[in-house]
C-alpha cells in the first residue's frame, strides 16, 4: 500500500543541521517499493550541483508490522523507522528513531495535503516532544521531480 511515488512535505526534528540549513530545504520526492512482501525500498530525489541525485535506502522489516530497521555504517548507526499513521491514498507520518534522538516526517501523494492532515502531522510531533520551532516545510516548487536516468546515481 506505501507503494508508489511521495513527496515530503514536513519534517519534525532537532537535528542541528537541519536547524542551520533550514532556508534551503528544497522540494523533495520518494519512490517507495516494497520487496519480498516485508522490506521497504526508500529512493529519494535530491537536487546538487544542478543534478538530480538519487539516494536509495533499504528498510529491513522489523518484529511488527509497520516497524522497519534502517542500518547505516557501523555497528551503532541503526534507525528504528515506524509508521505512525497512514492513509497509503493521500499521506504517512513516519517516525525516525536513533537512541534518544526522534523525528517525525510527513509525507503526501502530492506535494500540498489538506489542513486536517498537517493537523494530525502537528499532533503527532506534539506526542513524542517536539515543537514548531522544529517543524519545517518543503517548498513545493523545483527539487528533482522528473528525473532522468543519465543523471541520477
Amino acid at each position: 500500500q506505501l507503494s508508489g511515488k511521495w513527496f515530503l512535505v514536513g519534517m519534525a526534528s532537532r537535528c542541528s543541521y537541519l536547524a542551520e540549513h533550514s532556508h534551503q530545504l528544497e522540494a523533495t520526492m520518494v519512490t517507495m517499493t516494497i520487496l519480498d512482501g516485508q522490506s521497504l525500498v526508500i529512493s529519494t530525489f535530491r537536487k546538487l550541483d544542478g543534478m538530480c541525485w538519487e539516494i536509495r535506502q533499504h528498510y529491513l522489516p522489523a518484529q511488527a508490522p509497520g516497524c522497519f530497521l534502517l542500518r547505516g555504517e557501523g555497528n551503532c548507526s541503526k534507525v528504528d523507522v515506524v509508521v505512525g499513521e497512514a492513509d497509503p491514498n493521500s499521506f504517512i507520518i513516519l517516525y525516525y528513531q536513533k537512541g534518544r534522538n526522534i523525528s517525525v516526517k510527513l509525507y503526501g501523494r502530492t506535494s500540498l495535503v489538506s489542513d486536517a492532515v498537517v493537523d494530525k502531522f502537528e499532533q503527532h510531533i506534539r506526542a513524542v516532544g517536539l515543537s514548531e520551532d522544529v517543524t519545517y516545510y518543503f517548498p513545493t516548487y523545483g527539487g528533482c521531480h522528473t528525473v532522468l536516468r543519465e543523471t541520477c546515481v
